[in-house]
């Protein structure tokens, strides 16, 4: 074999391994990070500042993971902040209202994910069965959850009942609670990846005619996509209530945008039919890892927020170059 052939080989190895996998590229991207931060602050790689973030995170790692599902097929939604911010305001209501015990806790929970699901469903409505442009639809929807999250708790601060955030913060069997949610995504996503649905969203998203030619149904499945954004949206209200130990109406705001570019940092293409439920979580965690990162090397407070742009902005496009290259 010629050198020409062996670097062609290896390249269609490489080329391979991220199209199968597309979160590679991220994965190196997050050991880089985790390497610079363990460099300018040693105790950022012990087991205390792990957990904690992963306990800051984790309702955007949720919230990624609730983004990547409309994305698979082909759609955006911009009202999962708002969606996190309804279900976190209506949650610590309902559990001031009932008590603040273990069982209004549950039930106001229940309630919080059905909210959740409402909205979801509301938004597959309007895009998917009505037909509406995926990014308006989702802003407009967007204001209305703000909306009524502003009627539920019109001023920020509400606490929530002890019981919850020393829960969410606190350790069983001497593991932190937070390892537990994570190991039950990384159990739940693990299954979804394998499931019927995955794949016909990816169909979706790669051609939506072709996929309808095929008979597969090409609107339910689109619905199907922002019911479950809308239920892991949910899911990442009750990580950020247990988080910040409170209720407020605007806690999502920035989020949205966040989770959409967790979705992009982890190889999911914005205009579907490629990516994975597994690189969005890494993208969330690159994220965090961005945050700290910037926090370590000492910047001065007003330019954290610059710098911290200009760090995500620069691992996506090093993300985006490099699987560009290896597929080209």
């Amino acid at each position: 074999m010629s050198a020409s052939e062996t670097t062609a080989a290896s390249r269609s190895g490489i080329a391979g391994l991220v199209e199968r996998f597309p979160f590679l590229p991220a994965l190196v991207i997050l050991i880089v990070l985790l390497a610079l931060n363990g460099w300018f602050q040693p105790n950022s790689l012990g087991f205390r500042a792990i957990t904690g973030l992963i306990s800051t995170y984790l309702a955007l790692m949720m919230l990624a993971v609730a983004q990547t599902y409309v994305v698979y097929s082909g759609d955006v939604d911009l009202s999962v902040g708002a969606i996190l911010s309804l279900v976190n305001c209506a949650i610590v209501v309902l559990m001031e209202r009932w008590g603040g015990g273990g069982g209004a806790v549950l039930a106001a929970c229940a309630v919080g994910i059905l909210t959740g699901l409402a909205c979801g469903l509301l938004n597959g409505v309007v895009v998917a069965v009505l037909r509406l442009q995926a990014i308006v639809a989702t802003f407009a929807t967007s204001i209305l959850f703000t909306g009524m999250a502003l009627y539920v708790l019109p001023v920020a601060g509400t606490p929530a009942p002890t019981v919850y955030w020393r829960t969410y913060g606190g350790r069983f069997f001497e593991i932190p609670f937070v390892f537990y949610v994570v190991a039950a995504l990384a159990i739940v996503l693990a299954i979804a990846v394998r499931a019927r649905l995955t794949t016909q969203m990816l169909a979706v998203g790669d051609d939506a005619f072709k996929a309808f030619q095929s008979g597969l149904p090409v609107t339910a499945i689109r619905l199907k996509g922002y019911v479950l954004c809308g239920l892991f949206s949910a899911l990442a209200a009750l990580c950020i209530t247990g988080d910040t130990a409170s209720g407020d109406p605007l806690v999502g705001g920035a989020m949205t945008l966040y989770s959409v570019a967790a979705v992009v940092l982890g190889g999911t293409a914005l205009s579907g039919g490629r990516g994975s439920v597994g690189g969005s979580v890494l993208g969330a965690l690159i994220i965090g890892l961005i945050s700290s990162f910037v926090f370590y090397v000492g910047t001065p407070s007003q330019w954290q927020n610059l710098v911290q742009g200009l760090a995500i902005l620069l691992a996506l496009m090093l993300g985006i170059l490099v699987t560009r290259r290896v597929r080209a």
